[in-house]
């Protein structure tokens, strides 16, 4: 049951950050999540990034944003999905934070490649790069900590 509220968690996290926090009863954090993402959702103009993003016009998503607000973005996302994954029993799991910390770094260098980074010559932009920095950055991080629990000797919860 441990296990299932922090998938739930998690996943409502990704939905909206803030979601996380009012499943888990912490209504103060869950609002200023919220107020967060409303933020710089906004200030970034992201919603108006992701419209040509899903019709695969990168370049107009890339031109559409405000880098100085979409940097934070990725950092806002990943620590509200760590902060409601811990609250719902992830503070039990030895270096829960490792593969969260790294996808806000990589997500982050995703937004920062994103006017550069293609793939077959096609530019993901600044909504599908970081994206797919983020996750490769969670495997990243997945594979740091199994190696450091393994050179601990941690025995390692789900």
């Amino acid at each position: 049951m441990k296990r299932e509220r922090k998938v739930e968690a998690i996943f409502w996290s990704i939905a909206f950050p803030g979601f996380g926090q009012f499943l888990n009863k912490k209504y103060a954090k869950g609002f200023l999540f919220i107020i967060l993402e409303f933020v710089v959702n906004v200030q970034a103009r992201l919603n108006a990034a992701i419209i040509p993003s899903f019709y695969g016009l990168g370049e107009v998503a890339n031109e559409t944003v405000d880098y100085q607000w979409i940097m934070f973005y990725p950092c806002i996302y990943l620590f509200s999905m760590y902060d409601a994954y811990r609250d719902a029993g992830g503070k039990d799991v030895p270096y829960s934070a490792i593969p969260f910390a790294i996808s806000a770094y990589t997500g982050t260098i995703g937004v920062i490649y994103s006017h550069t980074f293609a793939i077959s010559g096609h530019i993901l932009g600044v909504i599908w790069s970081p994206i797919l920095f983020l996750i490769c950055g969670y495997l990243i991080g997945m594979i740091i900590r199994v190696f450091i629990i393994r050179s601990a000797r941690i025995h390692p919860q789900a």
